[in-house]
């Protein structure tokens, strides 16, 4: 594995997770903020667990998800911005909330429960990773890859199981960080890839090989029994 690719890698995600704290701590006004730490922890362990996935799983992953965005979707592009966008502004309301007291206090026991909804979440992003060697993080069709249809792991359940994990951590992250408001920009998150599900699912069953015949096979897209 080429080291400057995992150096770089780390890099990214090292400044992301710096992002999220300074994004948390910052508006608070204080850092002995027990929740904002184990969300940073959940997303430090999603990180790792990641990596780990992808170094001894499919390697060749890593230079994928670093490499140049070609082929990428224009509304993919778009919805992606916004949702960090939203995912940016999501810190910074619980952090003024937590510095003004907007939502008041929240029991801990709801607080704890939303944590582990969160790590439930991202977990299942990571299974979902170590399932797919073509987890990419732009909407395309790797040709020169070699992409196929997954259909292993979580994927025999639902065809977007990473998508619902993401969402579990969206909504449940509010709670964790005691901010009503923080539902707001989370919400549309949520929305937001819930509308990446949507155009990512036709965009494959259009243009990816044996697609249409594995969503006529697994019929539900992020809840089964329900979509």
């Amino acid at each position: 594995m080429d080291r400057k690719l995992i150096a770089r890698y780390a890099l990214r995600e090292a400044l992301g997770l710096v992002g999220m704290g300074v994004a948390l701590f910052w508006p608070a006004g204080r850092v002995d903020w027990w929740p904002a730490w184990a969300a940073l922890g959940v997303m430090l362990a999603w990180i790792v667990a990641t990596a780990t996935v992808i170094l001894r799983a499919n390697p060749h992953l890593l230079a994928e998800r670093l490499g140049p965005r070609q082929g990428a979707k224009r509304w993919d592009t778009a919805i992606m911005s916004l949702l960090g966008l939203t995912q940016l502004a999501r810190y910074i309301v619980a952090g003024l909330d937590q510095r003004y007291g907007w939502t008041g206090s929240v029991p801990v026991v709801a607080q704890a429960a939303a944590l582990v909804v969160c790590a439930l979440g991202y977990a299942g992003v990571v299974w979902a990773t170590a399932a797919n060697a073509f987890f990419s993080q732009i909407v395309r069709i790797q040709a020169e890859r070699g992409h196929t249809v997954v259909s292993g792991g979580p994927y025999r359940y639902v065809r977007h199981p990473a998508y619902a994990g993401a969402m579990l951590f969206e909504l449940a992250v509010p709670a964790l960080l005691a901010s009503g408001r923080a539902f707001i920009p989370s919400g549309i998150g949520a929305i937001l890839l819930l509308l990446r599900t949507v155009l990512e699912d036709r965009t494959l069953q259009v243009e990816l090989a044996g697609y249409a015949e594995y969503a006529r096979a697994v019929r539900y897209r992020l809840l089964p029994g329900i979509w």
